[in-house]
């Protein structure tokens, strides 16, 4: 579904991506894994298309969308949700749920079911400001944005960092229910190994830019962890 073919990534003059190759498949979530500091993020925002200067091949779904504005990326089915959430001061809730439906193909202003079936709470916050809602509330709201704009692949960036235990469970089974239910592809940045290995079909850890290993969730060994993400 996705396919990155010598992947150079830049900000400014810092080589961040290193030459990297990778294929991801439609109905997986696929997970990246790493230090901090490796690439990961800029790896997403590279495949999103937000202010990253790249060199190389991405394809989805067999067009070349390289060169694409990230507007575009997202029309034809890229959601993103970043790191840090990045809820829209001043907006609802519902304000800034509508702001995705601005990159829906079909042109529709309303907001797909699959947000309410997904987060219900978020039915009882409409008119909050974003922003008033608890760290974990507001994790479920960037989600609910994304898929707004009907995506075929989401990309998340460390959905349960920072976000207190009794909510991480919740965001957990959305993830999942949103790939193994809906069939959503999705590719996820994160640190918890426990919801990495139970949750992703494949995986790959990133060193200094680059693919050092990759395979099945059920490689994903202590060993790997220990050599590859130990401090």
């Amino acid at each position: 579904m996705l396919k990155l073919n010598h992947l150079n990534a830049y900000y400014g003059t810092s080589h961040i991506i290193h030459d990297l190759d990778l294929e991801i498949r439609e109905g997986e979530i696929f997970c990246l894994l790493g230090r901090n500091g490796v690439g990961k993020t800029t790896l997403l925002r590279s495949l999103i298309g937000i202010t990253v200067n790249t060199t190389g091949r991405i394809e989805f779904e067999g067009r070349d969308i390289s060169t694409l504005p990230t507007h575009a990326r997202a029309r034809l089915g890229l959601g993103y949700v970043p790191q840090g959430r990045e809820i829209v001061p001043g907006l609802t809730v519902l304000e800034n749920i509508l702001l995705g439906c601005n990159a829906r193909k079909d042109g529709r202003k309303s907001v797909p079911q699959l947000v309410w079936d997904t987060f219900p709470m978020l039915k009882d916050h409409l008119h909050r400001r974003g922003t008033n809602l608890s760290g974990g509330q507001q994790q479920q709201l960037a989600i609910a944005r994304a898929l707004a704009t009907d995506p075929s692949v989401l990309l998340l960036d460390e959905p349960t960092e920072g976000i207190q235990p009794n909510v991480v469970e919740d965001i957990e089974k959305s993830i999942t229910t949103l790939n193994r239910v809906h069939g959503l592809t999705i590719i996820l940045i994160e640190q918890k190994i426990r919801f990495a290995r139970s949750a992703a079909h494949r995986f790959a850890i990133l060193e200094k830019g680059r693919v050092r290993v990759s395979g099945a969730s059920n490689e994903l060994t202590n060993d790997l962890i220990h050599r590859h993400m130990g401090l």
